[in-house]
């Protein structure tokens, strides 16, 4: 099969570092992109949510910190290095949900008295790193936001992603969602943008 060149270029960012640790979790980075692009499949999302869900943590995949960072009091920003990568390849439907999957994580804590208790403890470290539980005002200002229930959905898939084993299509079976909504490469396209 023929793929766009965008879709090329993650299958060889992920076949390079995609074996990485993911954090402090039981699983790499490329089994926590295909657990959280499975769930957004099973829940029929659409093709740019699921390439969203995959490529959530592709931040990860372009710095060069060490997997402990965290441990060492270090915010790598992947949300931020992320959508900039991204925005020259992906539509904002892709982009925005990958850009703020870390401010629905500090919503979530702030508004779902569940929620918190059921982060993990390198999700709860993180956490504490990019700020904590959001402010009442913060809340109101992420509510405003076009893509926040693209963001909400995709940070639950994101917190469910860390299964030991879990069994799920390979890499190959998720490039078609890519290979459907990547576009020619530009720059400028907003992340994200207030309603």
């Amino acid at each position: 099969m023929t793929h766009h060149p965008t879709t090329l270029e993650i299958l060889e960012l992920f076949a390079a570092r995609g074996n990485s640790q993911y954090g402090g979790e039981a699983v790499s980075q490329i089994e926590h992109g295909l657990q959280a692009a499975f769930f957004a499949e099973q829940a029929s999302a659409p093709a740019s949510l699921i390439a969203a869900a995959l490529l959530h943590d592709v931040g990860h995949l372009l710095h060069r910190l060490p997997d402990g960072a965290p441990e060492s009091g270090i915010d790598d920003h992947h949300e931020v290095l992320a959508a900039r990568w991204l925005e020259k390849r992906f539509p904002a439907e892709v982009v925005a949900p990958v850009h703020l999957h870390v401010a629905a994580k500090r919503y979530l804590c702030a508004t779902d008295e569940t929620y918190l208790s059921q982060l993990s403890p390198p999700s709860i470290l993180s956490l504490e790193l990019q700020g904590g539980p959001m402010t009442a005002a913060e809340v109101c200002d992420f509510q405003q936001r076009s893509c926040f229930e693209s963001a909400i959905a995709l940070r639950r898939w994101d917190e469910a992603a860390k299964v030991p084993a879990l069994q799920t299509p390979p890499l190959e079976h998720f490039a078609q969602y890519v290979d459907l909504v990547a576009q020619t490469p530009q720059s400028g396209s907003p992340a994200c943008h207030s309603t």
